[in-house]
């Protein structure tokens, strides 16, 4: 059935837990979805408070509330759903405390209390009531009252010690049934606890219809879900939820709700060697559409029909084999499709003197099988998320990692709560901050967490989404941004520096030749001053160093400023490299040897001087990271070549100190530099001359190894005969002839 109509909200109580219950109450409303055309949302209400809210409001067509919730909202619902447990629409609340430590109503004074939640019927409302009815008002018998949220944690907490009482809801009040209860909760530790005294009964606790769910939905919800405990319904089994057998309507709820016979084929048997039914049982005298009521004494076959029969009887005869058996089958049934589950048990008897039998039994599976599939999709979430799962402890302990998990963090098992995934995760949780993502970076990728609270038990669940190429897309954006600015501001600063220093320039240069002069005048007549002025000679020419040095930073910051003008020319780069070999064979000589490597390589557009310049920056940068007194065994490399795709490559190697990923990131940065005596501004003119013409430049490196700048350009596009003559504006030249 196609479920295309407006959502109905299903609100839970938040006692309800969060993963098991979480699981059942989806598949519950799934299934009611399915019977009643129209997609139903499951939600657990944060706190008893929201969902009397939401109550009030009429934000919501569908409610799981308390007994006090159901009775107040029954004049203004269109139908409240008391739930059925043994029978009885109404359920008592037995005080609980430890066994090795017995309690009565009299000795209750000075003890401690845990108490679920203050809207919580069973865990706190009733038998608190209870013990004012008797004479004990909590506030006067209880040296301390806390409420836990759940009923499972208010029994932990009274089995661990931290309280003396809790309470518990229960469909009798005896032990036993108590008992089962408690099972539930705490599993075999139900032992360790014991009943000391039960309250009065009261209207159970159910569903509520709200005026905002239509009459004919209305009517429809209210005869499936009173009709669970007789129909063939796969729903029976997802009852659990609410620790219920059914639903009765509110005003039907205060005399005992008689027990339905289940419609859903359940045959019991038991078979001789031959196959003849030594017994056979079912619930309503059908079975597969046969009546069976006199099948004592018949063939198996004979009694539930050749396909039915033939189907048992050879798990029958396996079982007498092997000990026993089980089996899956699909039948016709009265022209329906039926899906069955069967087992079969060989029964020895105790004297050696009697046959063996074989005990079968049967069950009509159909509708349950039919929620296998969305079960199966729920299960496997966690399983199939592309992205890491993982659920933590309170204490960072894991519980559990889906597969992606254990394939992004291989060291989540040895690191355990140090992994920086669980300190973010557990940082996180004590922060508790609206909107707060936290972010790891770890082993080279960025991961952005989303981490929520589990209930019961208290726990994590963390979800790691991998943010890698956002980030370096939003570190990339923020460095334009910068380089934008900056340039802004080197082309302004560099304008500004231009002419005075063209007047410093010329003026130390005019001083220089006057002092020149003066000074050979001097030494000819073997003056006292020539020393002073030979000084102050030095002086200046140092201030002309200084001032040349300032005119390169400036021609430097105004490459930054703006793309390198566009150029026509094609270059043969090989010169190029060789000439840039040349102007750093001084450097060279001192640090390193020279290793080449030329192939043929395609030419490309651009300016020499620009290239020559790029390629002396990155090779003083390779030579600058290699130490002096390891010149014997420092190797730079030059290569050229030609990729695959027809680009030239240029790569730049030295066998240096190399440098951390933090660094790498950087280098490419105006200004950034490891070395103090270094303005920052080589890589990063280099940078933008190689990606003004079309191309890129990336280093690569690993510390104490090296690193390797790799300088790929765009080949020049073939002119043809008319372009190579008169360049590529052939209009103008037509006209010049």
């Amino acid at each position: 059935m196609s479920l295309t109509a407006k959502p109905i909200r299903f609100l839970l109580s938040p006692s309800l837990g969060e993963v098991k219950e979480h699981v059942r109450a989806e598949l519950f409303g799934r299934a009611l979805a399915q019977r009643l055309g129209r997609p139903i949302l499951v939600e657990l209400a944060p706190s008893y408070e929201v969902l009397e809210g939401e109550l009030a409001e009429e934000r919501v067509e569908l409610v799981w509330g308390t007994a006090e919730q159901c009775t107040h909202f029954e004049s203004r619902a269109r139908a409240v759903l008391r739930a059925v447990r043994a029978g009885q629409g109404s359920y008592y609340s037995a005080l609980l405390c430890r066994a090795a430590r017995p309690l009565t109503l009299s000795t209750l004074r000075g003890t401690r209390a845990a108490w679920v939640a203050p809207r919580s019927t069973g865990g706190y409302l009733l038998p608190t009531r209870y013990l004012t009815d008797r004479g004990h008002p909590p506030a006067d018998t209880f040296r301390e009252e806390r409420f836990f949220g759940t009923y499972r944690k208010a029994l932990l907490a009274v089995l661990e010690g931290e309280a003396d009482v809790a309470a518990i809801y229960a469909s009798h009040p005896e032990e036993d049934t108590v008992r089962a209860y408690l099972a539930e909760h705490v599993g075999a530790d139900e032992r360790r606890l014991m009943p000391f005294a039960f309250t009065h009964a009261t209207p159970a606790d159910g569903l509520i219809l709200t005026s905002r769910m239509s009459e004919a939905d209305t009517a429809t919800l209210v005869s499936v879900l009173t009709s669970l405990a007789g129909s063939t319904g796969g729903l029976e089994p997802l009852l659990g939820l609410f620790d219920s057998e059914g639903f009765v309507l509110a005003s039907e709820a205060t005399t005992r709700v008689p027990r339905a016979v289940r419609q859903t084929d359940y045959l019991a048997a038991e078979l001789d060697a031959e196959q003849r039914c030594l017994r056979l049982w079912t619930p309503t005298g059908r079975a597969f559409g046969r009546d069976v009521r006199e099948a004592e004494g018949r063939p198996l076959r004979e009694a539930l029909g050749m396909e039915a029969g033939g189907a048992l009887g050879a798990l029958a005869r396996s079982a007498r084999h092997s000990g026993g058996g089980r089996v899956e089958y699909r039948l016709e049934v009265e022209g329906e499709t039926r899906w069955f589950a069967a087992e079969a048990t060989l029964r020895t008897p105790t004297d050696p003197a009697r046959e063996a039998t074989t005990a079968v039994l049967v069950c009509d599976v159909t509708e349950l099988r039919a929620q296998e599939e969305r079960l199966y999709r729920l299960a496997s979430f966690p399983l199939l998320h592309p992205e890491p799962m993982l659920e933590l402890g309170p204490d960072g302990v894991l519980h559990y990692a889906n597969p992606a998990a254990h394939k992004a963090f291989t060291d989540l098992f040895p690191l355990g709560p140090r992994h920086p995934v669980v300190e973010a995760s557990l940082a996180a949780s004590r922060r508790a901050s609206a909107g707060d993502t936290p972010g790891v970076h770890w082993e080279g990728r960025h991961w952005e967490l989303t981490v929520t609270h589990l209930v019961d038990p208290e726990g994590l669940r963390v979800f790691a989404k991998d943010v890698t190429v956002r980030k370096q897309m939003e570190a990339q954006l923020f460095k334009a941004d910068r380089l934008a600015a900056l340039g802004s501001l080197a082309g302004a600063v560099g304008h500004e520096m231009g002419n005075p220093l063209a007047y410093m320039l010329a003026n130390i240069g005019f001083a220089r030749e006057e002092l020149t002069r003066v000074a050979e005048a001097l030494r000819s007549q073997d003056h006292a001053l020539s020393t002073d002025v030979a000084d102050v000679l030095e002086a200046l020419t140092e201030a002309a160093d200084g001032a040349h040095r300032l005119k390169t930073i400036v021609q430097d910051l105004r490459t930054l400023s703006r793309a390198p003008p566009e150029q026509h020319k094609t270059v043969d780069v090989i010169p190029l490299l060789e000439h840039a070999l040349g102007l750093v064979r001084v450097e060279l000589r001192h640090r390193a040897r020279l290793e080449t490597d030329f192939q043929p390589v395609p030419r490309v557009e651009g300016d020499e001087s620009r290239l020559t310049q790029v390629f002396v920056n990155l090779m003083l940068n390779a030579l600058q990271a290699m130490d002096e007194p390891d010149a014997a065994n420092n190797v730079l490399r030059v290569s050229a070549y030609t990729a695959e795709t027809g680009e030239l490559v240029v790569e730049i190697r030295d066998t240096g100190r190399g440098m951390s990923p933090e660094v790498v990131a950087r280098i490419f940065e105006p200004f950034f530099t490891t070395r103090k005596t270094n303005t920052g501004l080589g890589l990063s003119v280099s940078h933008a001359i190689v990606t003004g013409l079309g191309g890129t430049l990336r280093a690569d490196s690993r510390e104490g190894e090296g690193t390797l700048l790799t300088v790929v350009l765009p080949a020049a596009q073939e002119m043809s005969p008319f372009e190579a003559e008169f360049g590529d504006e052939p209009d103008r030249a037509a006209e010049g002839k």
